[in-house]
């Protein structure tokens, strides 16, 4: 700890994320990747982009991407914000719409990273329980005094959704506070709340490309809001970074919205494997949450996470476990191809055999 740090960094424990190690061979289900490549019109679109055009800056506005993704989604452009992957735009947003004299709310089992940018932007929050069923209860929101609510849908790392009709009710009977839903797994199957921000100002949804579009080493993000909630992230990106996105990120992320075969296909094969490995698990005797997204969160009656863990780590596979209170008895796998699973799911018959 250096003399030279500022009492903020002192006070800062980083989030950490999945490991990346570089092993040969490995299975490598912790950090929900996707397990197949992006549409080749991505890549055709990024080779596209000529040499001479990487000496110039970016669109400092990103408007080709903007209006893609408000024509796909049918929203105007002053309605989207894009940035370097939704951690970015999740930083934006806690900066511009998440300060507030009363604390920001979120669960308590959750994407980690909200009370490490909590601590960082100097925000109060308090973190309000899952249910007994491992549930976000939109319920349990009401009649706090707070100043703003985030979550994400599906929850991670449980993987549960929250049906469009719950979030509505919150963002009725919360009308005074900004409600963010970070839907970096929606894709997989819950209901987005895109449409919804037509009806409510209140609202922002905060999207990745990461995920369901196979693009998590180009890092693009967006959301979608009322205009002004858009506004107040445009204030603060263009007060210290006009440039967040640069041209190949840019051009790829448009071409992965223009092949929309190619991305239902991939979600299909995802959501097919995902369902297949989830009954393979509970045939293992695992009890395994409802999931919608791209990974299933498990665990055995019989042994313990953290052997199971060890185990499949022994055979070159990698899954995520959590040493928290309440999941410590999870693993969190990432859903692979359909080989990967087989392989997972051999490897844990041997371990609970």
């Amino acid at each position: 700890m250096s003399q030279f740090w500022s009492p903020l960094v002192r006070m800062l424990t980083p989030y950490v994320p999945g490991e990346q190690p570089k092993v040969n061979n490995l299975i490598k289900l912790n950090t929900n990747e996707n397990p197949y490549p992006p549409s080749p019109a991505v890549i055709k679109a990024m080779h596209a982009v000529t040499a001479d055009s990487l000496r110039l800056y970016p669109d400092p506005d990103s408007s080709q991407l903007k209006q893609t993704l408000a024509d796909y989604h049918g929203m105007d452009t002053n309605q989207i914000f894009v940035g370097n992957g939704s951690d970015e735009v999740l930083a934006f947003a806690f900066m511009a719409l998440l300060k507030h004299d009363a604390p920001l709310l979120f669960p308590d089992i959750t994407y980690s990273f909200y009370p490490v940018y909590a601590r960082l932007f100097g925000i109060d929050y308090v973190e309000v329980p899952l249910n007994d069923q491992m549930e976000i209860d939109t319920a349990d929101y009401l009649g706090r005094d707070c100043g703003a609510i985030i979550f994400p849908n599906p929850n991670a790392p449980t993987g549960i959704p929250l049906a469009l009709s719950a979030i509505e009710d919150l963002l009725i009977k919360q009308p005074n506070s900004v409600i963010v839903v970070d839907e970096a797994y929606v894709d997989f199957g819950a209901e987005s709340a895109i449409t919804l921000t037509q009806r409510y100002p209140n609202l922002l949804v905060v999207r990745t490309f990461s995920k369901s579009r196979s693009l998590a080493g180009l890092r693009v993000g967006f959301a979608v809001g009322n205009k002004e909630l858009i506004d107040g992230m445009e204030r603060v990106k263009n007060s210290f970074n006009s440039y967040p996105m640069d041209r190949l990120a840019v051009a790829g992320a448009i071409a992965s919205y223009q092949d929309e075969d190619y991305f239902q296909k991939m979600l299909q094969a995802v959501i097919t494997t995902r369902e297949n490995t989830t009954q393979a698990l509970q045939q293992l005797g695992f009890s395994v949450l409802p999931s919608c997204t791209n990974f299933v969160f498990a665990k055995h009656p019989a042994f313990s996470a953290d052997k199971l863990a060890a185990g499949l780590r022994e055979r070159a596979i990698i899954v995520r476990h959590f040493k928290h209170p309440r999941i410590d008895q999870y693993l969190r796998i990432s859903i692979g191809t359909n080989e990967e699973c087989d392989k997972l799911i051999a490897a844990l018959r041997q371990l609970t055999a």
